[in-house]
């Protein structure tokens, strides 16, 4: 339960940290949207997504979702900083891929916490406030048990 109470702490602060980065650098490929980004993933889990952009190549993204995997029905809840490295050389310009550390809890009879890796491709279009993104998160589960774990999911996000 000091877990659970710990990664909430950590969730909460991370949403905070999240709504108070400053936005005057932040990244410039939204179309005419901001930095602060809302939409829905779909996979596992599936629910939704927010993202906020710090600068052109790091954002902080939190999930919220519902995880359906060899389980019965479970809230899980993650946050992730994220680094983007952009394929500048390329036709598509918004196409960026990401990779980054994060938390996060699934919450059931025997809470679920772990350390998040995710890897993703994200294309932020230019001229409207969408993003489009597709991830796999390798995950590594130190409570209750130590177990290596997976996460996947697709999804959009539009910019304010």
């Amino acid at each position: 339960m000091r877990k659970v109470i710990t990664l909430s702490t950590v969730l909460f602060i991370s949403v905070f940290l999240c709504m108070q980065t400053e936005t005057a650098n932040a990244q410039a490929n939204t179309g005419n949207g901001g930095n602060f980004g809302v939409g829905f993933m779909v996979g596992e889990p599936t629910g939704v997504s927010i993202k906020n952009w710090n600068n052109e190549f790091t954002a902080l993204a939190i999930g919220a979702a519902w995880s359906l995997s060899d389980r019965s029905e479970a809230v899980h809840l993650h946050t992730d900083f994220l680094i983007h490295s952009w394929f500048h050389d390329t036709d598509t310009t918004g196409l960026n891929f990401y990779y980054g550390l994060g938390a996060r809890v699934i919450f059931e009879d025997d809470p679920n916490f772990g350390a998040r890796f995710p890897l993703g491709l994200n294309y932020v279009f230019e001229t409207i406030p969408f993003d489009l993104f597709v991830e796999a998160v390798p995950i590594l589960d130190f409570a209750p048990d130590v177990v290596f774990a997976g996460n996947g999911a697709f999804g959009m996000r539009y910019y304010f």
